[in-house]
């Protein structure tokens, strides 16, 4: 990960949000990969609901639970965990949402949407982004595992998840996004 502020001026968390629909979010969030907390602290003040962050790195749980508490919000759990090894620990159809931001260009990416699909409930909804296949972008993964949208739409098919729409991100010019769903 490059230094917090690179990071951030990559995209407008916020706008991402509200572009893959959450705005005013009722029940729980799991976010798989928090990082710095970019959208981890957005996302909290959409939902009504607790926002789970997870990160295996520990300077990324910490990075995150600093910036919780600086901003004094208190529906978010920032815990290490290695989701894609041991699931996110909640409960089955426990979350309306889940964040996969720049995460499934990991080995393996049909299980964590498989993770995924077992704790939304259903009707619950998926947000993903992910870095352009493009050489031109200012970071992201190798182009040889950046997952394409088509790519991702079919991994989380095979999960059980469907597709609802492709996600004009605002504020987001190296990213592509879409929503999944929870029959």
């Amino acid at each position: 990960m490059p230094a917090a502020e690179q990071w951030e001026s990559y995209f407008d968390a916020a706008g991402i949000l509200e572009s893959l629909g959450c705005r005013h979010w009722s029940g729980d969030a799991v976010e798989f990969g928090c990082g710095y907390g970019t959208f981890t602290i957005p996302a909290a003040q959409r939902i009504l609901g607790t926002v789970y962050a997870l990160d295996i790195d520990p300077l990324m749980v910490a990075a995150t639970a600093a910036r919780v508490s600086q901003a004094g919000l208190r529906n978010v759990i920032v815990e290490k965990r290695d989701f894609v090894m041991e699931g996110c620990g909640r409960e089955p159809q426990s979350a309306s949402l889940a964040l996969l931001f720049n995460i499934l260009h990991i080995e393996g990416p049909v299980a964590l949407l498989k993770e995924t699909h077992r704790v939304l409930r259903p009707g619950g909804l998926a947000g993903v982004i992910h870095w352009n296949y493009d050489v031109r972008t200012p970071r992201g993964p190798p182009l040889n595992i950046r997952p394409r949208p088509e790519q991702c739409r079919a991994w989380a098919e095979e999960a059980g998840l469907i597709w609802v729409q492709d996600a004009g991100l605002t504020g987001a010019p190296w990213h592509w996004g879409m929503v999944l769903k929870r029959l």
